[in-house]
C-alpha cells in the first residue's frame, strides 16, 4: 500500500459491492475533464465573407463576368 488519499471513499458501510462497482463505473466513464472539446468550424460555403457582393464590371460581357469565379 502507498501512502496516497484514496480517490474514493465509501461512507456507508450497508453499500454493497454491486453498488460501489457501479458508482466507479460512473465516474470513470465521466474521465478526467481535462481534454478540451472539439472546436467547431465554419464551412466555407456558410462564411460571412461570402455573403458580401462585390460591384458588377462595366463594359461589355460585363454580366457575363460576373458569373464567372474569381
Amino acid at each position: 500500500m502507498t501512502d496516497e488519499t484514496p480517490l474514493l471513499r465509501v461512507i456507508t458501510p450497508d453499500a454493497t459491492p454491486e453498488e460501489v462497482a457501479a458508482l466507479v463505473a460512473v465516474f470513470a466513464a465521466m474521465g478526467s475533464g481535462s481534454a478540451e472539446p472539439p472546436r467547431r468550424r465554419t464551412a466555407e460555403w456558410s462564411a460571412h465573407h461570402r455573403k458580401l457582393r462585390t460591384s458588377l464590371p462595366p463594359g461589355p460581357g460585363g454580366w457575363r463576368a460576373s458569373g464567372l469565379p474569381r
